[in-house]
């Protein structure tokens, strides 16, 4: 049977969209010299370790998350994205959203729309947003 192995963004610099994911996600930065002994038992040379990077939960809860090195720039949108969420342990309200928003912001990340959607049988308040490559994300 199979299983879930990896997240995987194309990237145009994958160590700066990894740091940048791992400040999102308070995953320690990626670490160029530990990735590099990793893939080095499964015969990836010193090249390719360059043109890619990984961050990872510490905790082991979290997924893996890795970086490759994109051939062409991005166009279109995603197909699929991530879900970020604001509280660790809760729904969290509007103005925790708005405060990681603005944390998400200095580390890089580009609002593109709030969805308000405050009433009914399932509320939503979220962000539309974009990592620094421009690939969307959603900020609840």
């Amino acid at each position: 049977m199979a299983r879930f192995m990896n997240f995987v963004f194309y990237a145009d610099d994958p160590n700066a969209l990894a740091t940048f994911w791992a400040g999102v996600l308070g995953y320690p930065p990626p670490d160029p010299e530990g990735f590099a002994a990793f893939v080095a038992d499964h015969g990836v040379t010193a090249e390719m370790v360059a043109s890619r990077s990984v961050i990872e939960d510490p905790s082991g809860v979290g997924p893996r998350i890795f970086f490759h090195h994109a051939s062409a720039p991005k166009s279109g949108r995603n197909r699929v994205h991530l879900d970020v969420n604001s509280a660790a342990d809760h729904r969290p309200t509007p103005d925790e959203v708005e405060a990681e928003k603005e944390r998400l912001v200095a580390l890089g990340a580009t609002p593109v729309r709030l969805v308000d959607q405050s009433w009914g049988d399932f509320p939503e308040y979220y962000w539309q947003m974009l990592d620094p490559e421009g690939n969307e994300f959603c900020l609840q």
